[in-house]
Parts: structure tokens; C-alpha cells; sequence
């Protein structure tokens, strides 16, 4: 084969990902356990933020009647799910176990103790003790749920599941990136085995001569002592001795660039901001908070309240009765844009006053009145009387038209249409003091 002379070949850049610097430090990437990715300050935070806001949100039991929707408040499915269940966790326990089963393995559960069709206690299982068993016909699906080999079937449990295919089990942030978070764990390891050693790289030495059996045990003694936390951390080589590092500092010094990388990809997992984190989250920077709670908080929410639905109301309930969380506590705003947008529910008749006192946790006042406009009337939705305050007089609304209720003038006959019988040519004051003179 002919040589070309008078042209050098191509020089290839080599460089070293992150993941060859652990390899090169004897730091392997292999499948991470949920509690080992629970180390990563950025998985275990995230996790955490997402379950203590679900888990900090009532459910509320409303019963539906035409376009009439009204809460519930004395069913004792409401007090289980969200004070006393009736296990050794309470209604906050209960849902962030659920949500971080949900989303570290794609599946949070909880045991429903029935006593007929009354609902006793509800019973928070972790993920590690539960396995499904599901059939392997794909069009009629069944689950059957092992306990510790204790077969239940599935309605039974309140199943909290992500991105499933069966409706028995689910995949969760853990599998669906573990190389990444593999990564992001041993950069851990790598960085601690960097301060345990002070700083020393590895590498391997090189003598022009062979040692003796005394010398090369005198040498990893002197060795050990210099990658041991204490004072003795100085090595004086001998003459022909030489020693070579294994791996680049140049590329080191790109580890603390990757770990950031690395949190961000990790928030990107759960669909939070890092401006969350970061601090740039207030201030006017308020929508990243509501960005957080759109991609993260919300779907998890319609999933959830899809699974108590589904085995928490009886089948001639499901027509009329919902479970729903409570979102006023995560969409509330400061107290000056909450007030604002109350006086404009106020104006438009959206909201009354005592309404809004009990969102406030203010005692109501009593205050049974829809305020139709700014100072002319006021209408009472119950008994459909419609006051008018510029006249001093109320009017029922009936099928007919408007039926007066009380009138102001003295012969207690309605006056006709568009007819004000005090408008006459004694109404004037000065005429009448005129006539009486």
C-alpha cells in the first residue's frame, strides 16, 4: 500500500466522559437500589418536595346533583383518608408513602379494611412488600396482590400507579433512568474517596530496578500511610522510582460541571424547576412555582383521585359522589393578589363574602346575599327575593314576572308600568309651601 508523505494524519481529541473517570477510579456505574438513590441530594429532595405537597392536600368528598355541587363533610371516608386512618400512619403518612412508592417504583398502595361495605381503616403498604400477579390475557386484564404470599385481589387496594400497562403495576422514576442516576450516585462515591485520600489520584510507579521483597514491602506500607486520613502523608521515592497518575486532572476539574448537570436532568425527571431550589423562585418569579405545580403536582393528583374513585365509592355511589384534593393551598397567591381577585369575584357575583371568609379560615358572618352590582340590589338565591336598595323595597322573582313584595305607597297597590305616584305637582317642595300659604 502506498504511503502518502508530506501529510499527517488526523489527530483524534480523546476525551473522558464522567463515566470513564469513575471506571478509572475503580467507581463502577452498575444498578442502583432505591435507598442508595435516596444519597442523591437532588432524587431524594425532589421526592420529597412532590409527596409533602400532595400529602399536605385535603381530600374532600362532594356529591353531585344536576349543577349542583355540595361537600360532604361528615362521611367518615374523609376523616380516613385524611386524619385518623385507622393504622399506625396518619392521612398525611399514608399519602406521602403512596406518592414515594409512586414515584420511586411506579406503584403506591394501601389496603381498604371493609366490614361489609363500610370502609373501618385504610392500611399503607410498602411497595417492597407487595407483588402483582397479572393474568396474561391482554385485552381482559386481572391482578391478583401478594402481601408477604397473602393473596388479595386488587379491589381492594387503592392503587397509586405510573406509566402502567396493566393496572397492577407501574414503572417508576428508579427504572426508567437508573444509568443516569447510577451516575449521579457514584459521582458521590468518587467524590468521597477523593476527600478520604486528600486528594491523591491513583496512579502506579515505576522502577528501573527490580526491588526487593523488603524494599517493595517498605514501599506500599509508605504507601498506605499516604491515602490514610492522618499525618503520615508524605512518601520520598527512592532513586529510580517514578510515579505515573492514572487518570487526567484536566478532566477532574470538569466533575463539579457535571454534577450540576447532573441535578438538572434529575429535576427534569420529576418536572421540577431548579429555579425551585435555587432560589430564584420568588421575587416576581412566582410562575416557576406555578410551572411546578402544573407538570408535577396536578396529573399526579388526577391519578390519585382516579384510585380512590375507583375502590373507595360503591358502584351506586359513583353517579353522584367524588373524591377530589383540595388545590386551594398550593394555588393560593400573596394576601394583596388573593384579596384582589376575591373583590373581583365579589363584584361579578362569583363568590359571597362568607364564602370567601371560610377559604380565609374566618368565622362567617351570616351573610346569605348575592351582591348583583355595586349599591342598587341584592338578591337572595333561596327564597328568590330581590332587594332593591335605592328604592327601599323587595320584589320576588316568580314565574310570571316580578311580584312586589312590599310597596311604597300608601294604598298597598302595585303602581303601573314606568307610574311613580308621587311624581305629581305636589311633589315639588316649593309648590306646597306655596298652596299652604
Amino acid at each position: 500500500m502506498a504511503k502518502w508523505f508530506g501529510k499527517k494524519e488526523p489527530q483524534v481529541e480523546v476525551r473522558q466522559t464522567l463515566e470513564d473517570i469513575l471506571l478509572a477510579a475503580g467507581v463502577g456505574t452498575n444498578t442502583i437500589t432505591a435507598s442508595q438513590a435516596m444519597t442523591i441530594p437532588a432524587f431524594s429532595s425532589s421526592v420529597h418536595l412532590i409527596s409533602n405537597t400532595v400529602a399536605s392536600l385535603p381530600i374532600k368528598l362532594y356529591k353531585t346533583e344536576g349543577d349542583r355541587i355540595e361537600e360532604i363533610y361528615d362521611d367518615p371516608r374523609v376523616a380516613l383518608l385524611n386524619k385518623e386512618t385507622g393504622d399506625t400512619l396518619d392521612g398525611f403518612q399514608l399519602k406521602k408513602g403512596m406518592v414515594t412508592d409512586f414515584l420511586t417504583y411506579g406503584g403506591g398502595y394501601a389496603f381498604i379494611n371493609k366490614s361489609r361495605n363500610k370502609v373501618k381503616s385504610i392500611h399503607y403498604v410498602s411497595r417492597g412488600s407487595v407483588s402483582v400477579v397479572s393474568s396474561p390475557d391482554p385485552v381482559f386484564k386481572r391482578n391478583d396482590i401478594l402481601v408477604n404470599g397473602v393473596s388479595y385481589r386488587d379491589y381492594e387496594f387503592i392503587k397509586l400507579l405510573r406509566n402502567t400497562a396493566n393496572g397492577g403495576t407501574g414503572f417508576g422514576v428508579l427504572a426508567e433512568n437508573n444509568k443516569m442516576l447510577s451516575l449521579a450516585y457514584n459521582t458521590i462515591l468518587f467524590e468521597e474517596m477523593l476527600y478520604k485520600t486528600g486528594g491523591n489520584k491513583k496512579g502506579f510507579l515505576l522502577s528501573k530496578t527490580r526491588l526487593s521483597p523488603n524494599a517493595m514491602t517498605e514501599l506500599k506500607n509508605a504507601w498506605n500511610n499516604l491515602h490514610k486520613n492522618n499525618s503520615e502523608n508524605v512518601i520520598v521515592l527512592n532513586d529510580g522510582l517514578e510515579f505515573k497518575e492514572s487518570n487526567n486532572s484536566a478532566v477532574e476539574m470538569q466533575v463539579n460541571q457535571n454534577k450540576i448537570s447532573n441535578n438538572q436532568d434529575i429535576f427534569n425527571m420529576f418536572g421540577i424547576p431548579i429555579e425551585l431550589f435555587n432560589g430564584k423562585a420568588t421575587g416576581g418569579n412566582e410562575e416557576m412555582y406555578a410551572s411546578f405545580v402544573k407538570l408535577a403536582i396536578l396529573p399526579l393528583l388526577e391519578a390519585f383521585e382516579a384510585a380512590i374513585n375507583a375502590t373507595m365509592l360503591l358502584t351506586n355511589e359513583k353517579d353522584k359522589l367524588v373524591f377530589r384534593f383540595d388545590v386551594t393551598p398550593i394555588l393560593t397567591a400573596d394576601i394583596e393578589k388573593r384579596y384582589k381577585a376575591y373583590e373581583i369575584a365579589i363584584k361579578n357575583g362569583l363568590l359571597q363574602i362568607d364564602e370567601i371568609r371560610k377559604i380565609e379560615k374566618y368565622e362567617p358572618l351570616g351573610l346569605d346575599f348575592v351582591k348583583l352590582s355595586l349599591a342598587d340590589a341584592l338578591y337572595n338565591p333561596k327564597t328568590k327575593d330581590l332587594f332593591v336598595l335605592n328604592t327601599n323595597s323587595a320584589v320576588k322573582l316568580g314565574e310570571g314576572g316580578i311580584e312586589q313584595v312590599n310597596d311604597p305607597n300608601a294604598s298597598g297597590k302595585p303602581s303601573a308600568k314606568g307610574e311613580n305616584p308621587k311624581a305629581d305637582s305636589t311633589s315639588n317642595p316649593k309648590e306646597v309651601k306655596k298652596n299652604e300659604s
